[in-house]
């Protein structure tokens, strides 16, 4: 099984069994999470920054390469935008690393009630990346991009919209590519754990329940625009459909682990 190096830097120390380095796992989170969050230290400011971003793993040179190989992180965002005027667009740059950044996706599966607060937790999918990311300048790549984190938000949703972009839109969007130096997911699942002192105490496991509490993102029913023409499409509906039906899995499996 393919996976990233482990460094300093990416090394799950914490529940070290929880850990994850192999790229399908770490990417199909990335892919998941329907946000992630990217921090950046701005020039002049002793603050880092956190930006709340859509993004998807890929890549521009085999676009059908699978989530157990080496990918990109693309990243998609407004031209004006902090972020995407820090990474150098000139030719001179281009073998420089980029702008350094840290990419975080986490997906809630549970809240884990122990007979304490002190052992209460959470099924969770989360990651960490870190990578250099580069503006994207050639014109295929990034509506290679773009089309990317469409579908992989709603797939399906690039042919079924009024595509492609045109000028101001493209003028308009920016994409930067992650090139991943490190990663490293963790993961969590099954039920409380519990202090031996606890579990032997009658009266306490008498009058606290214990338990899953299964937890998972759901979609609601499509609210039509005011000035739509058009019956809902089956790539919607077998969204809402499919990803309601998969993370409640996922989410009652995790409590059973």
């Amino acid at each position: 099984m393919a996976e990233y190096t482990k460094t300093a830097r990416n090394t799950v120390n914490r529940y070290r069994g929880r850990g994850a380095y192999d790229y399908e796992t770490i990417h199909t989170i990335v892919n998941t999470a329907p946000i992630l969050h990217v921090s950046f230290n701005p020039p002049a400011d002793p603050f880092p920054t956190i930006l709340p971003m859509i993004g998807c793993m890929g890549s521009f040179k085999d676009p059908f390469a699978s989530a157990s190989t080496p990918l990109d992180l693309y990243l998609h965002g407004y031209v004006s935008s902090r972020l995407m005027r820090l990474p150098s667009a000139s030719d001179a740059a281009e073998e420089e690393e980029g702008t350094p950044l840290c990419i975080a996706a986490t997906l809630l599966d549970g809240l884990v009630l122990a007979l304490t607060p002190n052992h209460h937790s959470m099924n969770y999918r989360s990651a960490v990346l870190h990578g250099h990311a580069m503006l994207v300048t050639d014109p295929d790549e990034k509506l290679y991009a773009m089309q990317l984190v469409t579908n992989n938000v709603i797939p399906d949703r690039w042919v079924n919209s009024r595509v492609p972009p045109n000028k101001v839109e493209m003028q308009s969007t920016s994409i930067l590519r992650v090139a991943i130096v490190d990663a490293s997911a963790k993961v969590r699942s099954g039920g409380p754990g519990e202090d031996r002192k606890d579990e032997k105490d009658e009266a306490v496991r008498e009058r606290v329940w214990t338990g899953v509490v299964p937890t998972w993102t759901a979609y609601g029913e499509p609210v039509p625009a005011e000035k739509n023409r058009v019956a809902l499409p089956a790539h919607v509906s077998g969204l809402v459909e499919g990803c309601n039906r998969e993370n409640e899995r996922k989410a009652r499996e995790a409590a059973k682990e």
